[in-house]
């Protein structure tokens, strides 16, 4: 079925949502529920598919040139068929770093316009940015080095001479400078923020990986750059304000895997011992077999890093 599947989705254009959203979804699937054998050779037949890779190429682009819609409002067919686009190219990203799959054909994108989609959200729908995070992790987690993309910047999209980085700590951060970093931190943080006041689970839990994957990064490249971002006070006043929500326990999966980020990363200013102690005690005191299964992983992460 990827054969046609992947071969109509090649013929259409990206106005096409009806025939477009499932089609992508039937690929994404497809390549998530299948055995690892399956896998490489499913990559292998929609990386080969130029056509496909072109209307991709498309899809993406559209992110950029939608019209602002209500955070509220439902997903509208043209968002779901983004959610779906990136999602899928952010799979192909990952399994064809993983199995090392010959590419056919390049995508392209512009990393300060995927940067500005999170920092500047615009009212973005939830899982259009939830999508979006999960295309920026994977590039974090490949150091932005996938021979199935090319990464343009603003002044290199438009045919000129690339600025050398303004300082050492961003040549080594290439190709994030740490003004964007910081910028993007910080609209992580106002994300969760602002998810506190609308309990919403799926966005909170993507925010937090997100912000885990960059500080990762950023230690892999430079380590006092990352143990600086993971200092910042500002971190202490959110996790005050994630604690000031209607429900104060220590046990919110995103509190435990902020807690942890900052454990692992010797953030002292921002943890202290005594938070340390209040959160084995409301473990203690929990039924374990009653916590929800974020919450499990998340403690788990947090009492293996203590």
């Amino acid at each position: 079925l990827l054969f046609p599947v992947s071969n109509l989705c090649g013929k259409c254009r990206p106005r096409d949502t009806d025939l477009l959203q499932p089609s992508l979804n039937f690929l994404y699937w497809s390549l998530h529920q299948t055995t690892p054998c399956s896998q490489q050779r499913a990559v292998a037949v929609l990386l080969s598919n130029v056509s496909l890779l072109e209307l991709l190429q498309k899809v993406l682009e559209c992110t950029w040139l939608q019209s602002p819609a209500s955070e509220a409002a439902s997903l509208s067919p043209e968002d779901a068929l983004l959610c779906s686009g990136w999602l899928l190219v952010a799979s192909l990203l990952l399994y064809q770093h993983r199995y090392n799959t010959q590419v056919h054909q390049k995508l392209s994108l512009d990393l300060t316009e995927v940067l500005n989609a999170v920092i500047f959200r615009k009212k973005k729908p939830i899982l259009l940015l939830v999508s979006i995070m999960q295309f920026l992790r994977t590039l974090l987690r490949q150091n932005f080095s996938s021979s199935l993309l090319v990464l343009l910047d603003q002044n290199t999209a438009q045919g000129a001479v690339q600025p050398q980085p303004s300082s050492l700590q961003d040549a080594a951060l290439h190709p994030l400078a740490m003004q964007q970093i910081f910028s993007l931190v910080v609209s992580l943080q106002n994300l969760l923020v602002h998810i506190q006041l609308q309990k919403e689970m799926l966005l909170s839990q993507a925010v937090v990986a997100c912000l885990e994957t960059l500080v990762e990064y950023l230690y892999v490249k430079n380590q006092d750059a990352a143990l600086h971002v993971a200092s910042q006070p500002w971190h202490r006043f959110l996790l005050f304000t994630l604690l000031s929500g209607g429900q104060k326990s220590f046990l919110q999966p995103e509190v435990l895997r902020l807690m942890t980020l900052f454990l692992r990363y010797q953030s002292s200013n921002i943890i202290s011992q005594k938070e340390i102690s209040q959160i084995l005690q409301e473990a203690a005191e929990a039924n374990l077999a009653e916590l929800p299964e974020a919450t499990s992983r998340a403690l788990h992460l947090f009492l293996c890093q203590v």
